[in-house]
């Protein structure tokens, strides 16, 4: 528990827990209290958010628009690493909260704060995120968690929303709709209130980034997606920054109802977590670069960088981003990705999102070697001996066990 700050920069989002967390931060320390807003794709969440931290006890707010920098040093280099969390979660927050927590830290230090704060809880995965970073890149920061502090009496979330009607503190969350949302250029996650219930199918008012498979359109979609060293360059020919590339990547795969996800996951403090997600973008980025992959990666290569998927997934969720492993990890995957480019055309029809089309400079693929058709460039029986070459260990094995001599 930190005793003392003077000047803290908060991790602010504007939601109940930042916002409530700005005017606690005055009680109990006493202290100037800097917000830090990170654009990270919130859209319109981020309207009004200076006035609000200004009311509520802030004396300065950074709103800072890191989408660019989110997207191709975050976002593309796990895309790259084709990483899921047990395989399934695309690691849209995971992602967004080493980022964060490394413009605070560089904040802290041009303001000549001692001391950071976040938001989150105790039970989940950001508070790891969080700290982590703040320990990799500063590590003589003070670090205040309200949640793990015995000043906090703040134990539920009803309990925020009755402290910020007490102190006139707005907040876009009400006792009747209390889940959580957290969005970025990635996904938005939804969790908690009624989510809890693991019988409760998510209602579909709650979606924001897709329509629901049924409400999609009656016609596929077609999009053509290029891919420049395992990144995404282009779509539809139209070269696009990395950010400005996923924006469009989720408006066509929402509307085509593609990315919505309902999982309970492993956090890393030891709970299992329900989790409902809408990667519309990713999804659709993420199957194109599996695609693209199948013609232009040796097998081999193939075969390493994908034992190494839940391992480099696994760190990131875990908050490990700026892990030496990690750095080791990602190296390694860069290089597997040199050869990664081409061309993908995909098909979107009501929530699949399949492959129609593969054209790549560096294809290893070669028609006249896989054709079913008479050929000039294959001996068909060079496969015996491969065979039994392969089956001699297993062949031997059988042998003994027969009592053959």
């Amino acid at each position: 528990m930190t005793e003392s700050a003077k000047k803290v920069v908060l991790a602010y989002s504007g939601g109940l827990d930042t916002s409530v967390i700005v005017r606690w931060l005055r009680e109990v320390f006493d202290c100037e209290v800097i917000a830090f807003a990170a654009d990270v794709g919130q859209k319109e969440e981020l309207d009004g958010l200076d006035k609000k931290a200004l009311s509520t006890g802030a004396s300065k707010i950074y709103i800072e628009d890191l989408k660019e920098e989110f997207v191709r040093d975050f976002v593309f280099p796990a895309l790259r690493a084709n990483a899921v969390y047990e395989g399934a979660y695309l690691l849209g927050t995971s992602l967004a909260r080493p980022l964060i927590a490394k413009r605070q830290i560089e904040i802290a230090r041009a303001e000549g704060a001692d001391a950071v704060c976040h938001g989150a809880t105790g039970k989940g995965n950001d508070q790891v995120r969080f700290e982590m970073t703040y320990m990799s890149l500063n590590p003589s920061i003070k670090i205040i968690s309200p949640w793990k502090d015995d000043r906090w009496n703040l134990r539920s979330r009803e309990a925020m929303i009755d402290y910020a009607a007490e102190h006139d503190i707005p907040v876009n969350i009400t006792k009747k709709k209390p889940y959580s949302e957290d969005r970025n250029l990635l996904h938005i996650s939804h969790e908690g209130g009624i989510l809890e219930d693991l019988w409760m199918e998510p209602p579909e008012d709650m979606f924001v980034l897709t329509v629901s498979p049924e409400k999609a359109p009656d016609t596929p979609t077609y999009i053509e997606i290029d891919f420049e060293k395992g990144n995404p360059a282009a779509i539809d020919g139209k070269a696009m920054s990395p950010a400005k590339l996923l924006d469009v990547a989720n408006r066509i795969a929402g509307a085509n109802g593609i990315g919505r996800l309902d999982m309970v996951e492993n956090r890393f403090v030891g709970m299992k977590s329900r989790g409902v997600y809408e990667t519309p973008g990713g999804t659709l980025l993420w199957r194109a670069h599996r695609a693209i992959e199948t013609i232009t990666m040796d097998r081999e290569v193939m075969l390493i960088r994908d034992s190494l998927i839940p391992k480099y997934a696994q760190l990131a969720y875990n908050g490990f981003w700026y892990a030496p492993e990690m750095k080791l990890l990602q190296k390694m995957i860069d290089e597997s990705q040199n050869d990664v480019n081409g061309r993908v055309r995909m098909k979107l029809y009501k929530g699949n999102c399949t492959p129609a089309g593969l054209k790549s400079p560096n294809s290893l693929y070669r028609m006249d070697f896989a054709t079913f058709d008479e050929d000039a460039v294959y001996d068909h029986k060079d496969a015996t001996g491969f065979i039994r070459l392969n089956a001699l260990r297993m062949k031997i094995r059988a042998m003994k066990r027969a009592g053959e001599k």
